[in-house]
């Protein structure tokens, strides 16, 4: 008798770091008879590179689901329960239930599956470098997105991120919808 195959979910999150813009998480079930050449931290590829990946991942694993946490829940909750919220939503819109999710980092969302937390998953595993991927190419085309909304901030080139460009905008410019108001360079600008 053929002991069944555990189905592993790989879960990681981008932009937790970011002044602006949602947090996303992506889950991935990769399908073990179609191995995907190429997986690490998506923050270790080039853009391109990580683009033809996650097509790649979105045809080839045996289930994958992205999922974000909006700003005002950042804002309301805090970036870290906003990212284990975004996580789960994630894991929950899975086509699949997983028998376990390996997260990447030390803490892990609850879940209605066993959860373990990996630190350095996104290197070491390759079911979380392919949620690594997901997640950091579906939140770079929502900043594509609101840069067409928002285009005195420059998020095309900095996606968010507070950078020197991005915060001499936002001091030229104000603050819009899309900046967390709980981050303390957007925060310091709206105090009197």
């Amino acid at each position: 008798m053929r002991e069944a195959v555990r189905l592993i979910c790989g879960v990681d999150e981008a932009g937790r770091g970011p002044i602006a813009g949602p947090v996303y998480a992506a889950a991935v079930i990769l399908d073990p008879r179609q191995p995907i050449a190429g997986l690490k931290d998506s923050k270790l590829l080039a853009p391109r590179r990580r683009e033809a990946l996650a097509i790649a991942i979105r045809g080839e694993a045996h289930a994958w689901a992205v999922a974000s946490a909006t700003v005002e829940e950042i804002d309301q909750l805090n970036i870290l329960q906003a990212t284990l919220l975004a996580m789960r939503r994630a894991v929950e819109r899975l086509e699949v239930v997983p028998d376990e999710a390996w997260i990447d980092g030390d803490r892990c969302p609850r879940l209605s599956c066993r959860a373990r937390a990996v630190i350095g998953g996104d290197r070491s595993v390759p079911q979380i470098s392919a949620a690594s991927i997901l997640a950091k190419t579906a939140r770079d085309a929502e900043m594509l997105r609101l840069h067409a909304q928002y285009p005195g901030y420059a998020l095309d080139r900095h996606k968010g991120y507070p950078t020197p460009e991005h915060l001499a905008l936002l001091a030229r410019h104000g603050v819009c919808e899309i900046h967390r108001r709980s981050f303390a360079p957007v925060r310091r600008l709206l105090s009197p």
